[in-house]
């Protein structure tokens, strides 16, 4: 399936045109509504219970977090001269059609949050625009223009492929292939050998030009959670819910969480992360094809280290850089909030990630400021304090997002898509737009459809 490409059923429209005077007339009456449980109050969660909202449904989100947002959590501290950052999720692209709506119809605000790449590799330091692939990257260009046409057999071929090994047999020089390694596993969180090619050139051919690295919600991507929690209605959101045992019978679904609490309901929407799911108990239990999609797909590990500086010594609002060191990407995530101080983040994937995440916060930034000083030279001097978060130790993901891995697209996630009796399923890791909080609000939206038109 393409981006862009793909239709979802909305089911609205068929609510709306059975509920009728000649229907009522002809005696036949609309059902009975359905009692939804939603599981997780991150994006797909809140998009869910906004889709049912406005459809005149009933439901109650439980959250095992004692917050809202699940992986979208911005940071703010008065230390910090009120400067914010985001420890999970950061970009809405300019792609990200559902999002940008949202946002503006609550009046939040997005800001431009994109940047001009410096490239750093064995510690030679190059200025935006002073730095670029050799004559081959026209292969990449071809290839992705022929993804946009190619046919279904084609494309489930590319899923039995590594997006590495794929560009190697294109033709692209190795110096290419290495910056792209560099660069798309940022996207991906793991390094490339990892990821199905289909997977990553699904991404590639119908992105904005820088990626959908395009836009930030003003004052932080927590905004669109807190006005979406609002929306969803606070008494319908139970915090530190963390659901144990899900029973299904014919007639109802009972949730029990390890607090004791429990519910009963006609449906549940599932919007939580895959290592999540399996801790709980299934009753019945799923398919043995659904199961093992739970077990094979992985998440990916990254770590965000926000440095605070003294002053934005960079000068440039729109740096970034791409480098070969542990810190990976650095990338200016004070951009556009106001004050002398500043914020460069690094974002490390993999193993690096790993590494880094076992480091105290001294030498951490010690590390990273080690990192980036072919570029500006020492400076501990401006250094004041750091943040991290290691998604790969999140307690309820185990890691930032999901990574297909080959021949995973075209069999795991449609068993991980699948309906398991009046359980439906939602997340980012189901995404046309995997990965990113617009996926991820697609499909808890596209579920709550499927329980309206059911």
């Amino acid at each position: 399936m393409k981006r862009r490409t793909f239709i979802r059923a909305t089911g609205l429209a068929a609510v709306g045109a059975a509920i009728t005077p000649q229907n009522i007339l002809a005696g036949n009456l609309p059902k009975k509504k359905p009692f939804t449980i939603i599981l997780g109050s991150g994006f797909a969660g809140l998009g869910a219970a906004k889709q049912l909202k406005e459809a005149g449904f009933d439901y109650v989100i439980l959250e095992a977090r004692k917050r809202t947002g699940g992986r979208v959590h911005t940071y703010s501290d008065s230390n910090w001269d009120g400067l914010s950052i985001e420890l999970g999720a950061e970009w809405i692209g300019n792609s990200h059609t559902e999002l940008q709506k949202f946002n503006n119809e609550m009046g939040i605000g997005m800001e431009d949050h994109t940047f001009n790449t410096r490239l750093m590799f064995n510690d030679t330091f190059q200025e935006a625009g002073a730095w670029g692939y050799d004559e081959t990257y026209d292969i990449f260009k071809q290839a992705l223009e022929k993804y946009r046409t190619a046919d279904a057999k084609t494309l489930k071929a590319l899923d039995k492929l590594d997006y590495w090994r794929y560009l190697k047999e294109i033709g692209l020089s190795d110096k290419n292939i290495e910056i792209r390694e560099y660069f798309d596993s940022t996207d991906f969180g793991e390094t490339i050998r990892n990821v199905s090619a289909y997977a990553a050139l699904s991404e590639y051919a119908y992105s904005s030009p820088r990626n959908e690295m395009d836009l930030w919600t003003k004052g932080g991507n927590s905004k669109m959670i807190e006005a979406l929690a609002k929306n969803a209605g606070e008494d319908k959101i139970k915090l530190d819910h963390t659901v144990t045992t899900v029973t299904q019978n014919k007639k109802k679904i009972k949730v029990t969480c390890s607090n004791g609490a429990t519910f009963e309901g006609d449906r549940i929407i599932c919007c939580i992360p895959t290592y999540s799911i399996l801790k709980i108990k299934w009753e019945p239990v799923f398919s043995s094809t659904k199961r093992d999609a739970l077990d094979a797909l992985q998440y990916c590990r990254i770590i965000k280290t926000s440095l605070l500086f003294s002053e934005r010594v960079w000068k440039d609002e729109s740096f970034d850089m791409l480098t070969d060191t542990l810190g990976h990407y650095f990338f200016h995530s004070s951009k556009l909030q106001p004050g002398k101080k500043g914020i460069l983040t690094s974002y490390a994937i993999g193993e690096k990630a790993q590494v880094l995440s076992k480091m105290p916060k001294e030498k951490k930034i010690k590390e990273l400021l080690s990192c980036i000083k072919p570029a500006f030279g020492d400076l501990s001097a401006y250094s004041l304090d750091a943040m991290a978060y290691y998604w790969g130790n999140d307690p309820y993901s185990q890691g930032a997002y999901a990574i297909y891995d080959v021949s995973q697209w075209f069999s795991h996630r449609l068993a991980l898509m699948e309906n398991s009796g009046n359980i439906y399923f939602a997340g980012e890791h189901l995404a046309e737009w995997q990965g990113f909080m617009e996926g991820a609000f697609i499909t808890g939206m596209d579920a709550a459809k499927a329980v309206i038109k059911s």
